[in-house]
């Protein structure tokens, strides 16, 4: 896990709720507690959405300047601890305070980014900006970039 503040990180995350329990998840949910919604947000993270599927699957996804930095803050605010003591029970196989132990996903592409590098390399070779007759893709692509460390918040 990098420390080095990294200006725009992409999070996405990934949690099992308990099956039998997806319809109190979402009434918490709907009405997160005003500190809570106030402390995610003094912590740095924006554009945060959670994902729900009917088998209990959570995908959570939110951007930051500096996910360390944001989870920090998170861990240290007083505001956190009871929302995240009451979300744990919800979890299945989660040891420890949900914000801070789900399991994240690595980004493989990001459009975007891939866009930029390809106006990017037109701007320095026009040769550059034709596709393919085979595929009809562009015959020059960017990578995305993408984090993965251990924690998130519910």
């Amino acid at each position: 896990m990098s420390t080095t503040p990294r200006p725009g990180e992409r999070v996405c995350f990934q949690l099992q709720v308990d099956p039998a329990r997806l319809d109190e998840y979402r009434e918490r949910h709907a009405a997160v507690w005003p500190d809570m919604l106030r402390a995610i947000e003094a912590s740095g993270r924006r554009n945060y959405s959670l994902f729900l599927r009917e088998d209990g699957q959570l995908i959570g996804y939110y951007e930051t300047d500096d996910d360390a930095a944001s989870q920090a803050a998170l861990e240290q605010d007083p505001r956190t601890a009871a929302w995240e003591a009451e979300m744990a029970d919800f979890f299945i196989a989660l040891d420890g305070r949900p914000d801070q132990r789900a399991p994240r996903l690595a980004e493989v592409f990001h459009l975007e980014d891939q866009l930029a590098a390809l106006d990017a390399d037109a701007a320095s070779d026009p040769a550059l900006t034709g596709t393919s007759t085979r595929t009809g893709t562009s015959t020059r692509t960017g990578t995305g970039t993408g984090t993965s460390t251990e924690s998130s918040d519910s």
